[in-house]
């Protein structure tokens, strides 16, 4: 099965994604946990290029080719052979947040992320947990991690209430692969809810 997490900045889901990874190891399932941009040595390298410097570094359009590109590299050494494995895979983003980062808040570019996404991806996760959190605590909480990758943090609160709305508009769009889960709350309890999510939906899925 191939998870991802998805959520606005500051939102904890890198967190949970870890502690998933934990619990289904618990259980004896091999998992691979990996991210966004990056995952592979080359999509790493991208990752530098997107995630830090000025806000205005880069175009739109750029920085959907970057991803798109540092994706495939991703899907091609860490997720596909992963899978094929018979392994877990739980992924701190994926194609979900090209489409709000780039193809939402800068610009009218959803359908080209799509596209590009069609051509060169070709898949989605079979499950997507999104964290939801109040814009401002996110904000807050990501700008107090004080890492080099700040780069969309610098866009402030505005960004991260449009990514809310377009995140909880994903979710309404593709209701069979997303689950919503409450981000404001202990993180003990928003992992539970998301290991009994994936619980549920790993005994569910076709042997």
């Amino acid at each position: 099965m191939f998870i991802t997490f998805e959520g606005i900045d500051g939102s904890g889901k890198s967190t949970q994604a870890r502690l998933l990874a934990d619990h289904l190891r618990a259980t004896g399932r091999e998992v691979v946990l990996t991210r966004e941009p990056g995952g592979s040595p080359g999509a790493e390298e991208i990752r530098a290029l997107v995630l830090q410097g000025d806000p205005d570094r880069w175009s739109a359009e750029t920085e959907i080719l970057l991803f798109t590109a540092a994706r495939r590299d991703h899907l091609e050494r860490t997720i596909a052979p992963a899978l094929a494995a018979g392994k877990i895979v739980i992924c701190d983003r994926f194609a979900d947040s090209t489409r709000m980062y780039q193809g939402l808040s800068r610009g009218d570019l959803r359908p080209v992320v799509d596209q590009l996404h069609d051509l060169m991806i070709g898949r989605d996760p079979d499950l997507t947990i999104l964290i939801d959190m109040d814009p401002a605590t996110g904000l807050s909480r990501a700008l107090s991690r004080q890492t080099k990758d700040e780069r969309f943090e610098a866009f402030g609160e505005d960004l991260q209430v449009q990514m809310r709305q377009g995140f909880l508009a994903l979710a309404a769009e593709f209701p069979a692969r997303f689950r919503v889960i409450d981000g404001g709350r202990d993180v003990a309890a928003v992992a539970a809810d998301v290991a009994a999510t994936v619980d549920d939906a790993l005994q569910k899925a076709p042997a």
